[in-house]
């Protein structure tokens, strides 16, 4: 399995469905689960949902400072 790319996998739907985005909020390892189809014991489901959670803060600071870029022309 290729870590990388299934986390991109999981973002993107997560990011897709704001109905996913609460639940994941709520409940990081479940949605995670879910999403890859898998059923894992939790510790090894821990480092995919933090690369998970790190990718979207990523994301997310990457639009706002996107968005801040017009300020300064």
């Amino acid at each position: 399995m290729d870590i990388k790319a299934k986390v991109e996998e999981i973002v993107k739907k997560i990011m897709a469905d704001k109905d996913i985005l609460e639940k994941f909020k709520k409940d990081p390892v479940s949605v995670v689960e879910e999403l890859v189809g898998i059923d894992l014991p939790n510790d090894q489901l821990e480092p995919l949902v933090e690369a998970v959670k790190a990718k979207i803060t990523v994301d997310k600071i990457g639009d706002v400072l996107g968005g801040l870029g017009g300020l300064f022309k």
